[in-house]
């Protein structure tokens, strides 16, 4: 083969792809093993097959063919003694030997079904027998018992001529069973020979075909692989110049310069990228500070209101007190207006301050009794319980890892809007309930109140929300935004069970050791100094 024949068959086969090779590979492969596993399977099915015969046929028919001598000879033997002493036991060798005689019979004629040699030799041997049976056996075991049968003297010439052919056929029978048995033997010998013969072949072959898969694996996907793995770790170091050479089969190579392209695409993007990154850590901070100023501004506002706000509370009070009944029904009515405005705008302004305080001024964590703090609360809340006649149960709470006043706040509000939001006319009946799931706590606080409807489940959270006029309920529907805000601080969640009909029950969790949150040295500069300028 010349050169120039050399180069188009190396060219054809550098376009075969991996899958290219791993199909004629395989296929190859499957034509091998199936060839194999043919011959396999013939050799396992003929060794079976003489293995069967030569287990269920042979050797039992040769053994039934020793046992059925042995029957005719208890016969020949049992009516030879009744014959010549006429005692009756000598028949019972002869009659068993008649049952046997039948069944081993009848089980040659079953094993030797199909063997047309081995069927004659057997109507032989029963020709034989029903010949000495009639001339000799029946005759004197018909004979009647007490004294000798003059047919053994008459008879024995005969009897034993009979016998003797019986015999004969017998030991043809038995010389065909055992030449049939033997040649059995032999062929299973020589096939078991060829089974193993085969089976070693296959074998080795299959170890070859291990072997060169392995290896065509190896040259044609795991080297070029392990390359392209070497110069994607180099690249991924920081050497972005390092080019990546392509190996192995078509579509391999076709891989290796679509990731160069790549390489060298990400090494144009990089700057664009460093820059992109530049200014969104820029924005980043921005954010943060207008965070920063954001919470500086909303609780500077609210703390700062307090001062004229009780200014205007003060001198509308004043205003009543002096003059309410010196002037006309709508002044009064005016004042009685300013005042009740200026008392809302007041407690308005304190929820809003106790709101922005959690997680920014309360964050003293420290083993706490909720057992305790809940009797503090009932304590507090006593003279609205008192006169709603609100009856209140819980179990036994356990001891957190938490903020206590914000655990206060929590359960000021919780048992707060279940004995403000009872049902008219009924009492309200109030029950707290904690079961530990994992690391966190689940608690429930159930009433028996007017309830919330399943759709404003999440609008109760929301701050400012109210589901009712402020003349029937009053607060400034921040309550549930701050409970809300203290759960998610101690890291639970909290809603409305909407499977509760018959009140309203409120279900929050709280972890046993308290999460991770930042403490008020990693809060912004502007907020740190606001809170503790103007906390009051």
């Amino acid at each position: 083969m010349t050169g120039d024949d050399k180069r188009p068959r190396e060219r054809r086969f550098a376009t075969w792809t991996t899958r290219r090779w791993l199909r004629v590979g395989v296929a190859g492969s499957l034509v091998v093993l199936v060839m194999l596993g043919s011959l396999g399977a013939w050799v396992l099915g003929r060794t079976e097959r003489l293995s069967t015969d030569l287990s269920d046929v042979k050797s039992p028919a040769l053994a039934t063919g020793f046992r059925l001598e042995a029957a005719l000879l208890n016969q020949e033997t049992g009516v030879r003694g009744y014959g010549l002493t006429g005692t009756p036991e000598f028949l019972v060798p002869y009659r068993e030997g008649l049952a046997e005689e039948k069944t081993d019979i009848a089980q040659l004629s079953d094993l030797l079904h199909g063997d047309a040699e081995g069927l004659r030799d057997l109507e032989a041997v029963e020709g034989a027998i029903a010949r000495w049976q009639e001339r000799y056996a029946r005759p004197i075991a018909a004979s009647p018992p007490g004294a000798a049968s003059p047919l053994v003297a008459t008879r024995a010439a005969e009897g034993k001529r009979t016998f003797d052919q019986v015999r004969s056929t017998l030991a043809v029978q038995q010389g065909r069973l055992l030449a049939d048995r033997a040649r059995a033997r032999d062929d299973l010998g020589s096939t078991m020979r060829l089974r193993n013969w085969l089976f070693t072949t296959i074998a080795l072959v299959i170890a070859v075909m291990t072997g060169l898969v392995f290896e065509g694996l190896r040259r044609g996907i795991t080297r070029p692989l392990d390359r392209l793995g070497t110069d994607a770790r180099t690249i991924a170091g920081g050497n972005f110049d390092h080019p990546i050479t392509p190996t192995g089969p078509a579509d391999l190579r076709r891989l290796s310069r679509e990731i160069d392209f790549m390489r060298r695409r990400l090494v144009r993007e990089l700057a664009f990228t460093e820059e992109a990154r530049m200014r969104l850590d820029a924005q980043a901070a921005d954010l943060q500070r207008s965070n920063a100023e954001l919470e500086q501004f909303a609780y500077v506002a609210s703390h700062d209101l307090q001062e004229p706000l009780r200014k205007v509370s003060s001198f509308t009070q004043l205003l009543q007190r002096r003059y309410g009944g010196q002037l006309d029904e709508r002044a009064d009515q005016y004042i009685d207006f300013a005042v009740d405005g200026a008392n809302r705008m007041q407690v308005l302004i304190n929820d809003l301050l106790d709101f922005s305080r959690v997680g920014r001024v309360h964050h003293e964590d420290q083993s706490v009794d909720l057992d305790e703090v809940l009797e503090r609360t009932l304590a507090a809340l006593s003279v609205g319980v008192e006169e709603a006649g609100a009856k209140i149960t819980h179990d036994p709470l356990p001891t957190l890892a938490a903020d206590p006043t914000q655990m206060g706040m929590l359960w000021q509000n919780l048992i707060g809007n279940a004995v403000k939001f009872r049902r008219p006319g009924q009492a309200p009946e109030i029950h707290v309930t904690a079961a530990r799931e994992g690391d966190l706590w689940r608690f429930t606080v159930t009433d028996n109140g007017i309830g919330i409807a399943p759709e404003y489940a999440d609008k109760v959270f929301v701050i400012f929300q109210r589901l009712h006029n402020k003349d029937a309920y009053g607060g400034s529907g921040i309550g549930l935004a701050m409970c809300k805000k203290i759960v998610e601080f101690h890291g639970g969640t909290i809603g409305i069970d909407p499977d509760y009909r018959d009140g309203a029950r409120i279900t929050f969790t709280l972890a046993h050791e308290h999460p991770e949150r930042p403490g008020p040295d990693t809060l912004p500069e502007a907020t740190r100094s606001g809170a503790e300028l103007r906390t009051p």
